[in-house]
């Protein structure tokens, strides 16, 4: 990188002669008396204009002869001719002991060439890399989820969504994933990961949502074609189609609450690649396994392998990672894709990339040609840097997981979020709490978040304000608690909010928020929440509402105030979000019966 910077600085500049670099050329001079010979451009017997002036010694044995020749001519020895034939001597001598320092000179030119061009060079490569990244919006639909607010050491956590595509965009995409009769369609979003950085980067985790999890999506804008795709209750992988990757990453902040910083995605052509340039994976099976079409039951990802443990990559490593029915559900998709990323964290961690240059070339240009990622770390540098920052996270405090999820009792091929264990994982997630308990009194350390911050608007007096009060504590997991709207609003009322009254409308959703729609309303919305109970961070702006909102969640099925939920610990994600540690080597896949051979 530095060298891309002084190309760019001296581009347009002449090429510095080695004096410009160090040459001193008073080292060659006399003591002052004026005795060195430098020979102006022009003169006679100067070969080399750009030359060294010629040291001391060799000017002083010089003017000794020819003075030895005047004498001998002013006496008669010599004819005139011997003269001018004794200067011609002197001055070959004179050019034959700057020899030598027009050998270095020319050297030390060639050194300044040699580095601008490599400068040049490099910052060709950078430029080239650079053009390589594709990138888009970040956010595609509203959500009124909010960048968490620095802990006392200005600290804030990561949050990245990995995002595999099973675009089938190009001809080598079709040839990797089959089913050429869907090459036109937009592009459907089959793995879904969520890796979050703790602000000390000392810790991270991992959570992936199956594909077919029935989620609500909300509204979402192609930031391409400008289509507007209306709010919808679907499968977790549409979202993609709905306006790309900014509206995935929109679905998951609203499912969440967890802000989102960046999204990266990766199609199958990409995941060979990038498999290629590590080198191999190691994975393990604990039976024979052949991913393949079986009557009734059709597609496949064609991977074969023995029992035992396997170096794959390139076709076999996509293979691995789509995999399905040989590990017999979405969660074992989910489960093997979690050891290959493990796998593949700790090969990196022991490779010297960064000592290698063809392996780090290769894997640069790998990594830039597959990714489109948002906008915000679409450059070289800032992937690097985004890297520099995971890079520190020890194999041990890296913990991979699943969204604890039950059977959709809509469909069964579908899953839905199994409560209250999912929201566990996501509270764990939005309070920066490790999902691992390696780090000891470390973690019981960390610096406290500072208060919620109130509204800079203030809030109107509650006889003044109205409030819509609606029953969301319905799920598909159970029925809602009658008449909980209207009982919450006459508590309400008890407390001055006369004008809150209960709203019919069915509104299910695990937690309880209370939304605005406009700046003007929040410090009402913030003071309606305070009056229950109900924490500040529940209080989001939407546009979805007219005014003031409250909806009570399943989280809030009794009593006349909002339940103090137990602070989350470390170490204490939910047994059914099947957590993977990585530094866990000896871990293999089991494989479904029907798939052994």
């Amino acid at each position: 990188m530095r060298q891309s910077s002084v190309r760019r600085e001296g581009a347009d500049e002449r090429v510095p002669h080695p004096r410009e670099l160090g040459w001193d050329d008073s080292l060659y001079e006399d003591d002052g008396s004026g005795a060195a010979d430098r020979e102006s451009p022009g003169s006679p017997g100067t070969p080399d204009t750009a030359g060294p002036a010629v040291p001391a010694q060799g000017a002083a044995s010089d003017t000794a002869a020819a003075d030895t020749e005047d004498t001998a001519a002013a006496s008669g020895t010599h004819p005139e001719g011997g003269r001018r034939k004794t200067v011609r001597a002197a001055s070959a001598r004179r050019r034959s002991r700057r020899g030598p320092w027009r050998i270095l000179r020319w050297i030390a030119g060639v050194l300044v060439l040699l580095l601008l061009g490599t400068a040049g060079a490099g910052y060709l490569y950078y430029r080239h890399l650079n053009a390589n990244i594709r990138s888009g919006d970040r956010s595609n639909g509203a959500t009124g989820v909010k960048k968490p607010d620095a802990n006392g050491a200005g600290q804030t956590p990561l949050n990245i969504l990995l995002i595999g595509s099973d675009s089938r965009a190009t001809a080598e995409n079709v040839k990797l994933g089959g089913s050429k009769d869907t090459a036109g369609n937009p592009p459907l979003g089959d793995v879904q990961m969520l890796v979050h950085v703790s602000a000390d980067r000392k810790n991270a985790s991992v959570v992936s949502i199956p594909r077919d999890t029935r989620v609500d999506i909300p509204e979402c804008k192609d930031a391409k074609t400008g289509k507007v795709w209306p709010k919808t209750n679907a499968i977790i992988n549409e979202s993609l189609a709905r306006g790309g990757a900014g509206c995935t990453l929109s679905t998951w902040e609203k499912l969440t609450g967890v802000y989102i910083d960046h999204w990266m995605t990766i199609d199958f052509s990409g995941v060979v690649s990038m498999a290629d340039a590590i080198g191999g994976v190691e994975v393990c099976v604990e039976n024979n396994v052949w991913d393949r079409p079986l009557p009734g039951v059709p597609g496949g990802s064609g991977l074969k392998l023995t029992a035992g443990t396997h170096q794959i990559q390139g076709k076999q490593a996509l293979q691995w990672l789509r995999t399905r029915h040989a590990f017999e559900s979405d969660l074992g998709r989910a489960k093997a894709q979690h050891m290959y990323m493990n796998a593949m964290i700790r090969e990196l961690k022991s490779q010297n990339i960064f000592t290698d240059t063809m392996r780090l070339t290769g894997l640069a240009e790998a990594a830039t040609k597959s990714l489109e990622v948002s906008e915000e770390i679409g450059t070289v540098k800032k992937l690097y840097d985004l890297a520099m920052q995971l890079k520190s996270v020890p194999t041990n405090r890296l913990t991979m997981t699943t969204m604890p999820s039950v059977e959709d009792p809509l469909d069964r091929n579908h899953l839905i979020p199994l409560e209250p264990d999912a929201d566990k994982v996501w509270e764990m997630l939005r309070e920066d709490v490790a999902f691992d308990s390696n780090g000891g009194p470390d973690d019981a350390k960390k610096t406290a978040k500072p208060a919620e911050p109130l509204s800079e608007d203030p809030a109107a007096p509650p006889a003044e304000t109205g409030v819509i009060v609606r029953n969301g504590t319905g799920s598909e997991q159970q029925s809602a608690v009658p008449r909980r709207a209207a009982d919450i609003a006459a508590r309400l009322n008890a407390k001055g909010y006369t004008l809150a009254q209960a709203d019919s409308t069915p509104s299910p959703q695990e937690r309880t928020s209370v939304t605005f729609p406009s700046a003007d309303l929040e410090g009402d919305a913030q003071a309606v929440a305070k009056s229950l109970g109900i924490p500040l961070s529940s209080v989001k702006r939407s546009t979805d509402v007219s005014g003031v909102t409250l909806v009570v969640g399943a989280d809030w099925r009794e009593g006349a105030s909002y339940p103090k939920a137990s602070k989350p610990v470390a170490g204490g994600i939910p047994k059914s979000a099947d957590p993977l540690n990585g530094s866990e080597k000896d871990k293999c896949m089991p494989v479904y019966a029907p798939y052994r051979f």
